[in-house]
């Protein structure tokens, strides 16, 4: 019963771990600039993702190590620091574009410009740390995340044209703006790939005590619970261009995407495309937070747990206190979070090559796997993730000059 109920809470928590401030904007500004025609990189991104989450999961059940833990021991620590760092500092922006989605859904519902919610926003999300544990928060954020359902619920009373909704999912090139396209395509693959899923997701495993056992129920969560929080950006996307396409839209202010949810629901339209935005980046916020902890812990060697109380693991929770300061501040003075957004999704591709590679040799180890090291099909979806992954860190920072500036 424990893990049919642990079944059913993680497939919700894939709300949270692909629904998030980066996957709404990336999948509303491709569905307002290009109808239908990339869907097909949201369908790429799931599946990358719910692979590599698979993977951190089976590792931390059979290795009962997280994956930070054998970055670390497998390749040293100064290679580990390496990635450390890279990861960190581009985690950060996108933990402040997270801070940020969260004070723009608190304007929308208030008229209040966002900065003045950035440092209550940043106090509630450590208070929630503080007080509460691991459970709490990954499954309470995302039970909340049901609302998202909104989109779907959306999409029904859209009545959108299914045949080229299906010719989304395949690759096409757009007559124009094929920068901009490309650089759209980057930023939804950064939206998706994010390496930060990997370390909380073990290092959520390793609380919860996972063994061999719990490798069917990896496998449920990690491909049903991915999927679910992608159909819901594609919802989005299909959103988008059922509505804001044929006008000729540029999205360009958070307004705008909340305006788009007025044609489906008259009367709530905002005030749902406002919670949902808030209760996924809440949970998002919350995630990353304790993933840079879980880093800098597990990487130093500290005591690092949610679960225990904060005085017992002082420098652990210390840290998720510090990068909330520091990704809260220059919310203070006006940062645009939309374009902290755009900027962080595709230095997120750019650091992938880093994360991933060691993470395919850690995968064929079997020290540490034994039996449970990656087959054919791991390795090859892999594989094909790094040369993604490589030719995204060539591109995306040209394509944000000349498609997403």
């Amino acid at each position: 019963m424990k893990k049919i109920i642990q079944v059913a809470l993680g497939i919700v928590t894939g709300i949270g771990g692909f629904l998030e401030i980066g996957s709404v904007t990336t999948s509303a500004q491709a569905g307002a600039a290009f109808g239908y025609q990339l869907i097909w990189a949201l369908v790429v991104g799931v599946l990358c993702l719910s692979f590599l989450v698979e993977m951190s999961g089976r590792f931390a059940a059979v290795s009962k190590h997280t994956v930070v833990d054998g970055l670390r021991d497998r390749f040293g620590f100064g290679f580990f620091s390496i990635v450390l760092g890279a990861v960190v500092l581009v985690v950060l922006m996108v933990l402040m574009a997270e801070i940020g989605g969260i004070a723009l859904a608190l304007e929308l519902a208030t008229g209040i410009g966002f900065p003045w919610w950035a440092l209550p926003v940043a106090l509630v999300g450590w208070l929630l740390m503080w007080k509460t544990n691991f459970d709490v928060i990954e499954n309470g954020s995302s039970i909340l995340g049901l609302l998202t359902l909104c989109f779907a619920i959306a999409v029904h009373r859209l009545h959108p044209d299914w045949s080229a909704v299906t010719h989304g999912a395949l690759p096409s090139m757009p007559a124009d703006n094929k920068s901009q396209y490309w650089f759209i395509c980057v930023s939804i693959l950064g939206a998706s790939i994010t390496p930060y899923l990997m370390y909380f997701y073990s290092a959520g495993a390793v609380e919860d005590k996972w063994d061999k056992s719990y490798l069917t129920v990896n496998k449920i969560i990690a491909f049903g619970g991915m999927a679910f929080g992608g159909l819901l950006s594609i919802a989005v996307l299909v959103i988008a261009a059922k509505v804001l396409h044929p006008q000729g839209v540029k999205i360009e202010k958070f307004d705008q995407m909340a305006n788009m949810m007025l044609v489906p629901f008259p009367r709530w339209g905002r005030a749902l495309f406002a919670g949902s935005l808030g209760i996924t980046c809440l949970g998002a916020a919350l995630e990353i937070a304790l993933a840079i902890s879980y880093m800098f812990g597990e990487g130093l060697g500290w005591n690092s747990s949610e679960n225990s109380a904060p005085i017992r693991e002082a420098r652990f929770s210390l840290v998720y206190t510090i990068v909330l300061i520091i990704a809260a501040t220059p919310l203070l003075f006006g940062a645009d979070p939309l374009k902290v957004t755009n900027m962080a999704m595709a230095l997120t591709s750019a650091t992938l090559p880093l994360a991933i590679v060691p993470f395919l040799i850690l995968m064929n180890d079997a020290s540490y796997l034994g039996e449970s090291t990656n087959g054919i099909v791991g390795n090859s979806v892999v594989v094909i993730i790094m040369l993604m992954s490589f030719i995204l860190a060539v591109v995306s920072i040209p394509l944000q000059l000349a498609g997403g500036g």
